[in-house]
């Protein structure tokens, strides 16, 4: 009996480790005296009406279709970026996609992470768009250094989206916990207090356009406020995850001109246990397929080879770096 048990404890554990980690793979028919086989991977997103899920559930569909012979991927609906890394870190998922900050502050085991081992068992695939840092502000309010002592919305207490106006307002000399009057908001919820004057602007840092202030804009007029070169380079040179670019006039309605901001990256990782042949083909299928992925979401055209490496302040996954290095988008370590 006490036999018979112990094999029952092995087996199960055995298919238990056989479920997380660098994934699995099923045999399937032998082709030239070898083993071809599926690998299957989970990758953490966000919620369903969200772009993560969205974005990533097209490249999934996709890459499921042109590699149905060596890769299967699932998309799982999670709490995003910092949900994600969680579940990549322990093993749940294989994948996720998560903001370029976020995965920098967890790996290093800084600022939202400050009082947490830092996080090591992944590492970077690719960028694949921006998600830009969107200063919503009323009519009054043309610049950022006008937001001291104002009602300034940024985003939930602790997130990521309150430590990009930390650092966005010191860059400006403002300090978030003495010189305005810090409100934590969601994004919808900060659009309801603009429009009803309660706060005087908010961060809100996604995508653009961002369906809060999409909404927002069709009843209220309000001001994006720009960051200009010089503070821009000075946040880029502090913290490596931050890009520049432009949030394009008629974004929304209410603003007619282009916007120069400041952006993080939405970034797919991978935990280190994943095989290098594995990630090269993930990265090499959706670059080969992004036609594809583009008819099945927009942010597909904005991925490029330039952007793909940018914004990553963590050490690049082995295949990742194999098929950029390829390319001639990096330099080879």
């Amino acid at each position: 009996m006490k036999k018979t048990l112990a094999l029952i404890l092995a087996l199960v554990m055995a298919l238990g480790l056989a479920a997380c980690g660098g994934g699995t793979t099923d045999e399937g028919s032998e082709t030239g005296g070898e083993t071809t086989g599926v690998t299957k991977l989970s990758m953490a997103t966000g919620g369903t009406s969200g772009t993560y899920y969205g974005f990533s559930g097209v490249v999934a569909q996709v890459l499921n279709e042109k590699l149905a012979d060596t890769l299967n991927i699932t998309v799982q609906s999670t709490g995003a970026s910092a949900a994600n890394i969680d579940l990549v870190e322990t093993g749940e998922n294989q994948l996720a996609i998560v903001q370029n900050d976020v995965m920098y502050y967890a790996y290093s085991g800084t600022d939202m992470y400050a009082d947490k081992t830092p996080y090591e068992n992944y590492s970077a695939v690719m960028s694949c768009y921006p998600e830009y840092v969107q200063i919503v502000a009323n009519q009054n309010i043309t610049s950022i250094d006008q937001l001291k002592g104002k009602k300034v919305s940024v985003g939930d207490a602790g997130s990521g989206v309150e430590f990009n106006a930390r650092q966005i307002l010191a860059a400006y000399g403002i300090d978030i916990d003495s010189d305005i009057i810090k409100q934590n908001q969601s994004f919808a919820d900060s659009a309801d207090s603009l429009k009803n004057g309660t706060i005087d602007a908010a961060f809100v840092v996604a995508g653009y356009p961002t369906t809060a202030v999409s909404e927002l804009a069709s009843t209220y007029s309000f001001n994006l406020l720009p960051i200009d070169q010089e503070h821009a380079d000075a946040l880029m040179g502090d913290y490596g995850f931050y890009t520049y670019g432009t949030i394009p006039a008629n974004t929304y309605t209410c603003v007619a001109e282009d916007v120069p901001a400041v952006a993080v990256m939405a970034t797919i990782i991978a935990r280190n246990d994943v095989s290098e042949d594995v990630i090269y083909a993930l990265v090499k299928g959706i670059f080969d397929n992004q036609d594809a992925i583009t008819e099945g979401h927009a942010k597909g055209a904005e991925l490029s080879l330039e952007t793909a490496v940018s914004g990553i302040d963590i050490p690049f996954h082995p295949g990742a770096t194999k098929y950029f290095t390829e390319v001639d988008a990096m330099t080879a370590e």
